[in-house]
Order: C-alpha cells, then structure tokens, then sequence
C-alpha cells in the first residue's frame, strides 16, 4: 500500500516542538495526570495502583466500554472497540473499501478521511463547503447529487475539523438519511462530540440514529487527554466491528493498560474535562472575535460553532503557506496553512484550546498590521 505524506501531521512535525508559539492546534491543553487521578474512584484507584503492564482485551476493557456506553442512547457493550482514532480509521477503510469504490467527504477535511480511500484505489468526491454570510455550510441537498451506483460510503465529521461548522438537526437527519436510502456506510468523525459552543443541544451520535454508521469518538478533543492515544468506534453493525477487530490484530493488537485506566476516569468525569475546555475555547473565540474586528481588512472569520479550530482566509498577497512560513521565522507563531488541507490558498487553520492565545495574538496582531 503507497499512500501520501500526511501534510497537516508533516507540518506540525517541523514546528510544534520546536515553534514558541502554536496558533492553529486542534485540540486543548493537556490535563495533568495528577488532575485524572484526583477524579478516581476508589476502586478505579486500586485499579490504578494495581495495575499489571501486560496485554489488554482487543476490544478494550469491560470497564472502558461501560464508560463509554453511558454517553450513547443505543450502543451496547459489545458495539464498541477501542483503539487509536488513527489507527481506527485506517482499519475501518480497510475493511470496508475496495478499488474501484465511491467514497463522498467533506472538504476541506483531516486528510486521512480521505486519503486512505485513495491509497486502497477508491474514487473520492469533495462535499464542498460554500460560505453563507459569516458561516461556512454544506448543503444536504449537494451531498446527494455526489451519490453514484458505486457509491460505498459517506463521511462526516461534526464538529468539524477545520471549519468548527455543526449542521442544524434537521440537515443532521437529512444526512443520515440520504445515507439510508442508498443503503450507504455513513462514517461520522465524531472527535469533537460536545463541544458545542451554543446552548443547543449536541448532535446525537449517528450510531444511535442509523444501523449502518460507525461514529468515532476519543479522548483527544473532547477531552483534552490526546496523549492516551485511545479511541473508539461505535456501531449497530457488529459485522463492521468485528472485521475491524480482526485487522486490529495486525496492528497494535490491544490498547495501552494505563491508558485505559485514565480514560475510564475521564469518561466517568465528563463534565470535569468538557467544561474548562468550553470556557477556554468560548473565551478565546470571544478574544478572536475582538481581534477581527481590529483587523477586519487583513482576514475574513467565518465563525466556528464547535470544536476547538476556525478556518480564516487571509488577505494577502502571497500564498498562506508562504505567509506562515515567514511569520513563524520571524515570531515563533505556528500557524497551519490551507495547502496542508489541499484546500486553496488563502485560508488558515486557528486553534482556541490554549491558554496562552491573548499572548499570541498581541504578537501576531503588531505582525499583520506590520
């Protein structure tokens, strides 16, 4: 199998450690590990104290997979396998795809959405996104005219990564149910679930609405814990599922033990992680916000609705990989260019899950009006 250099992961390799400042991050800071131990119970405790180093089930632990059945309304201990988000993406396109199928995604999108499809020999179409005033928007109603005989599956992801767009519910179920009517897999990256920065409710989980999606869902955004590296795809179909624990097999095999523990925590704590997260990413958008308006004529800003990133398209003369490429030279800022999601050449991703953005802006605010 040959398959592309993942830009976006490529261009984070060159800076994000080495960068004094990240602009575009996807996801919150960290929590300490102490902060995810303070929140045990005192069985997941002696869990924790107890814990033998050596193979964990494929699927996950019994105690991880109850902790994350609570947060579906349908999905059963047995419809649940855990892994890396990584990892699970690779393996479900593996399972499901063939040369010669149709796969629809959105676009722009996380590049491995779409490039393993590629790299197996499908034919895949860009639901493209239009911008309606201040929003971006992808129309129900333009996902269906992509459908062809060939067609095998759609994919989603809401929030979404790098537009922060949440469709309403009404076009949520649209989609779901273009997807049934052609008997379509409807694979929904699912990794900034609850992230909503409005009071109205959060999207149902597709697992929970149609018998054929797979939702993936993990620690990373949501949370705030990306250095667990877990996971997990949810589904009605357990025939999927099981494929995808037995290509599993020939990857990592099992999850990381200490890992699960601190997930299981985390997934009994909700709340405790979401929440300082929202406040983080609320504040911050409300800083951006402000700091648009002071530079209105230099960048456009579409405004995000979820999740923790805005995809902003630049003024400028140069392309944005030029334009980051030189801010970051010459002020530490890191900021993630359009061409690394294979979309145009004027736009940006902007991250507002850390805490330290009022002090990146004032930097970048004296650059741009330089």
């Amino acid at each position: 199998m040959k398959i592309k250099d993942f830009a976006v992961e490529r261009y984070f390799a060159r800076y994000e450690f080495t960068a004094k400042y990240l602009l575009s991050s996807s996801d919150c800071d960290g929590y300490p590990m102490e902060y995810v131990l303070n929140l045990a119970t005192a069985e997941e405790k002696e869990r924790w104290n107890g814990l033998k180093l050596g193979y964990t089930e494929t699927r996950g632990s019994l105690e991880l997979r109850t902790a994350i059945k609570q947060h579906f309304k349908t999905i059963e201990l047995d419809e649940i396998v855990v892994s890396s988000p990584g990892e699970a993406n690779f393996v479900l396109m593996n399972v499901l795809l063939s040369q010669g199928d149709h796969v629809i995604c959105m676009s722009p999108m996380y590049q491995s959405l779409y490039e393993i499809a590629k790299s197996l020999g499908c034919d895949v179409s860009s639901w493209k996104a239009s911008q309606e005033q201040d929003n971006w928007y992808y129309d129900p109603e333009e996902l269906e005219k992509l459908i062809n005989p060939a067609t095998k599956m759609i994919i989603i992801n809401f929030p979404h990564n790098p537009t922060g767009f949440i469709p309403a519910l009404e076009d949520y179920k649209k989609i779901i149910a273009i997807a049934k009517k052609h008997n379509l897999v409807l694979f929904s990256d699912e990794m900034y679930r609850f992230l909503n920065h409005t009071e109205e409710e959060d999207l149902p989980s597709a697992c929970d609405l149609y018998e054929n999606a797979v939702s993936l869902w993990g620690a990373a955004k949501t949370f705030g814990l990306a250095g667990l590296r877990l996971g997990w795809l949810t589904s009605k179909n357990k025939d999927i599922l099981q494929k995808v624990e037995n290509f599993k097999d020939y990857l990592s095999i099992c999850n990381s033990a200490t890992s699960e523990i601190l997930a299981t925590i985390a997934l009994n704590n909700m709340d405790k992680f979401v929440q300082p997260n929202l406040v983080k990413i609320k504040r911050n958008l409300q800083l951006f916000t402000q700091f648009h308006q002071d530079n209105a004529d230099l960048f456009d800003f579409p405004k995000p609705v979820g999740g923790s990133t805005a995809f902003i398209k630049l003024k400028i003369k140069e392309t944005s990989l030029e334009f980051a490429e030189q801010l970051v030279k010459e002020t530490g800022i890191m900021l993630l260019p359009a061409e690394t999601f294979e979309y145009g050449d004027k736009h940006a991703r902007v991250g507002f899950g850390r805490e330290n953005l009022p002090e990146i802006l004032e930097i970048f605010g004296k650059y741009i009006r330089k």
